[in-house]
This record gives C-alpha cells, sequence and structure tokens, in this order.
C-alpha cells in the first residue's frame, strides 16, 4: 500500500490501515512530514510557530485520532484559559469559552439565543461527529441530532446572525464562520462557523504542546509501531511511478491528482476533478512579541485565538470582496496565541504570535502592513513590540504546498454544493474511480480540519477493495 503525501490525512490513512496489517508507505515530497500541521522557528531562535494549521477544535474531538491514545507517544493538547474572542473598536468583545454556561454569561443578553442555538448540538457533539465526519451520502446514525444541527448550519450567517442582538454575539459568530472563507450571504455558509462552535464547547479549542508538528508526529509513531515506513523528499509524478503496489492513496487537491492520474481518470470523474473550484487564499505573518500582544479587551490577552475583524458588518463586507477577487482594506485576521496555553514555545518574555489575513485566491500584494494595522487598531502599541517577523504570500504558501492552489489553505472552496458533496457526487467519494486508487486529502469529506478523519474514511474505502 502506498500513500502520496504526509499530510495529517496521508498519515492518518497510513495508521488506520497498518492497525489492520496492511504494509503501508508514506512517500512525501518534502525534506519534513506534516503537509499543513508542520512547525518550526520561523523568527528567531527558541520561538516555536506553526507553519499552517495552529489551533484545533475538530481534531480534539476527532473519533480515529482519540482511538489511537496519542498520549501513549508523547502527545498532548493544551487549552488556553479563553478559547475564542473578538474585539470591538469600543474595547468590548465577543467571548466564548469552552463552557456554553460561562459563554452565556459572558454574553449577557444575547446568551439565551446562543444556548438556543449552540447548546444542544454542543453537547452532544462527539455523538453528532458520527454523522458529520462521514460522507453526506450514508444513513445517519443520529437523524434527529444531524436535522435540528442542519436547520442552523445550511442557512446564511447573514440570517443566522440575526437572532444576536447585540454586536458583541453578533462579530463573535461572524470571525468564526468566516473560517470558510466564503460570502456570509451563501447558503450553508453557517455550517463551518457551527462546528467549530459546537466542538468548541463540547471540547475545546485546544492546541498541540510543542507545535502542531506533534499530532503528524504522533501519528508517524502510530505507523512505525505497525510496521509502516514515512520516506521524505520522494516526489511522486505519474502514477506509473507505483505501479507495484496493491493500492494507492493521494493525499493530494483534485486538481494535482489529474496531474498524476492522466488518461487513467474515467472522464466523468476527470471532468469533476478539473470543476472542483478553490476559495481564496491565506496571507501568513508570524511575529516575535515582546511581552505579547497588548489588547485592550482584558480577554483578548487570555485567548488563544483572536478574530481581529470589527463589527459583524465588516466581517461580511471583508468576505465578499476577497470572494470577488479584490482586496479590502480592513481584511479578517486570525491571531493565534498558542502560547499562552503552551509556554514553552516562547523565549522569556518573547512570544511567538501567528496570523494569517484572508485576501484573494493568487493575491500578488503584500498584506503585512494591514494585518499590522488591524491588530494595532484594538492593541495599540503592538508594533512597538515587534521583534521580528516573518510573511509568507500566497504563492509562498502555495510553493510549500502544492494543494494550497492559490494560497487556500482549507483545498477548496466552501460553496454550498462543496459544503456538502466534494470532490464530487458519489456514493465512495474517496474512490477516483480507477480500481485501488483513492483521494483522501481536505477535498474529501468532512473537509479541512487536522482531524485525520477524511484518511480514515478513505482508509476504510481502501479495506473494502482489498477484502
Amino acid at each position: 500500500m502506498v500513500i502520496v503525501g504526509s499530510g495529517p490525512n496521508g498519515l492518518a490513512c497510513a495508521a488506520a490501515l497498518a492497525r489492520e496489517g496492511v504494509r503501508v508507505t508514506v512517500l512525501e515530497a518534502e525534506d519534513t512530514i506534516g503537509g499543513g500541521a508542520r512547525s518550526a522557528e520561523l523568527t528567531v531562535p527558541g520561538l516555536m510557530h506553526d507553519v499552517c494549521s495552529a489551533v484545533h477544535p475538530m481534531a480534539v474531538g476527532s473519533p480515529f485520532l482519540r482511538s489511537l491514545d496519542l498520549g501513549r507517544y508523547g502527545f498532548e493538547w493544551c487549552w488556553p484559559e479563553v478559547d475564542c474572542a473578538h474585539p470591538l473598536d469600543d474595547g468590548s468583545a465577543g467571548v466564548m469559552l469552552r463552557s456554553i454556561d460561562a459563554t452565556v454569561e459572558a454574553l449577557g443578553a444575547d446568551g439565551a439565543a446562543w444556548r438556543r442555538v449552540f447548546g444542544v448540538p454542543g453537547r452532544s457533539f462527539d455523538v453528532l461527529s458520527e454523522d458529520l465526519f462521514r460522507p453526506v451520502l450514508h444513513v445517519p446514525r443520529h437523524p434527529l441530532r444531524l436535522v435540528r444541527f442542519g436547520i442552523a448550519a445550511a442557512a446564511p450567517a447573514t440570517v443566522l446572525a440575526r437572532v444576536f442582538k447585540t454586536p458583541q454575539a453578533r462579530a463573535l459568530f461572524g470571525g468564526i464562520a468566516a473560517h470558510a472563507l466564503s460570502p456570509l450571504g451563501r447558503p450553508m455558509s453557517s455550517a463551518v462557523g457551527s462546528a467549530l462552535i459546537c466542538a468548541g464547547h463540547r471540547f475545546g479549542w485546544a492546541v498541540a504542546r510543542g507545535g502542531s508538528q506533534s499530532i503528524v508526529d504522533a501519528l508517524h509513531s502510530v505507523v512505525h509501531e505497525h510496521g509502516g515506513e514515512v520516506q521524505t523528499g520522494v516526489r511522486v509524478r505519474s502514477l506509473v511511478e507505483l505501479s507495484g503496489a496493491d493500492a494507492v492513496v493521494l493525499d493530494l487537491a483534485p486538481r494535482r491528482v489529474v496531474e498524476l492520474a492522466g488518461d487513467r481518470l474515467p472522464r466523468r470523474v476527470a471532468r469533476a476533478y478539473r470543476r472542483y473550484r478553490h476559495g481564496p487564499g491565506a496571507f501568513k505573518v508570524d511575529f516575535a512579541v515582546e511581552g505579547g500582544v497588548p489588547w485592550t479587551n482584558e480577554a483578548c490577552r487570555r485567548a488563544g485565538t483572536v478574530h481581529v475583524a470589527g463589527p459583524f458588518e465588516e466581517v461580511v463586507a471583508a468576505e465578499r470582496e476577497i470572494n470577488r477577487g479584490r482586496m479590502p482594506e480592513r481584511p479578517v485576521v486570525l491571531v493565534a496565541q498558542q502560547y499562552l496555553a503552551d509556554p514553552e514555545r516562547s523565549a522569556g518574555d518573547v512570544h511567538p504570535i501567528w496570523s494569517y489575513a484572508h485576501v484573494p485566491s493568487g493575491y500578488d500584494g503584500d498584506a503585512q502592513q494591514a494585518i499590522v494595522d488591524q491588530i494595532e487598531r484594538f492593541a495599540p502599541g503592538f508594533r512597538d513590540r515587534i521583534v521580528a517577523s516573518t510573511a509568507r504570500s500566497t504563492s509562498e504558501i502555495a510553493a510549500a504546498n502544492a494543494n494550497y492552489i492559490g494560497g487556500d489553505i482549507i483545498t477548496g472552496a466552501n460553496t454550498p454544493v462543496q459544503t456538502l458533496i466534494r470532490p464530487r457526487l458519489s456514493l465512495d467519494p474517496y474512490s477516483t474511480g480507477i480500481p485501488g486508487v483513492y483521494i483522501c486529502s481536505a477535498a474529501t469529506p468532512p473537509g479541512a480540519g487536522v482531524h485525520g478523519m477524511n484518511g480514515y474514511n478513505a482508509a476504510q474505502s481502501v479495506l473494502r477493495h482489498l477484502n
């Protein structure tokens, strides 16, 4: 069995197969494993930054990752005091904590509405995830719970936001919904945000001790323990190179699968993969900051994740602009302060600050100043605390990871269709139509995130084939 790509899904697929006695070899083009879950000292010595993925509300509750007992390999989750905060210009903020009761209290007048929308699915998200982490075309295990969640998830975020009256609750929801990088007036634009909120209330917005790299390192240990092998620096350019394998799984974007498979893909599959849409990009900046970010709002100083985007209406406008190919003056900026939960990432009083802005696909400008301006807006004096910084444009992100076409770090636009059905309409979305060849990237259900469920699901398809 050969798996191309050592991202979280490729390694999860390898781990699932190796545990079933399949002889697995993982081939990675880069010199280090991890795909979007790498970590490195990017600014100054001693500061550990996450190269792409940073905070993991979906991974900490992943049924497959939990089944592996990664703690046996030295892996550990860490939680900040405040999961997520969204500051506003008046110094207030929308604040989400793992406890829904504490969140309801913090949101004041909108607390009851927050509980009404997210309370039940949040309490039972581990059960609900048994359906959410599977392809949409399946017999639901918990149909009533799925329908209840789906009613809110199917709504445009601009519609669901109407249940909240205060600017703090509206902004908090809008910033989380913006993780989909989708126009918030579209149907299904509430789906990603609703899932992240519910996962957060059930499991918290955790970070991996030592960096996101430790997740894939633990998965690598599982593969190795069960006889699997991982080879780095091996770039596969054609499926012909893998002709000796009983089965092949590709942790690749659909367009990359077309490039590798060529004429072997059935025409209908090749057509669907070529039509698969990629979304807006990310412009990433990592900072080394002395004393941390001086947020005006106290909750933001204790938050693992801060959405820097202003009021709900500003979030809506910015996401609309990037999806039209235009760079907004005030983009949505995501900031992660992982060191608050994992202090060993810092060097004394100098701390790693992770950030990226939502930008148009393939944006070739420099968004670093816009990111600094947005943070400075809610944390006056931030500029003066920057010790060092390093930026990565959409083209540099794409060059470092072939799946991130145009800087699309979630490997696919969250259109209404692709949110439900990806990468194509099929009873087995992991099958490429070539016997024994499968796809397991974030372009497959259930989408982006370091939860490994795409890889696990693909492994089940492979096992059915091998049997």
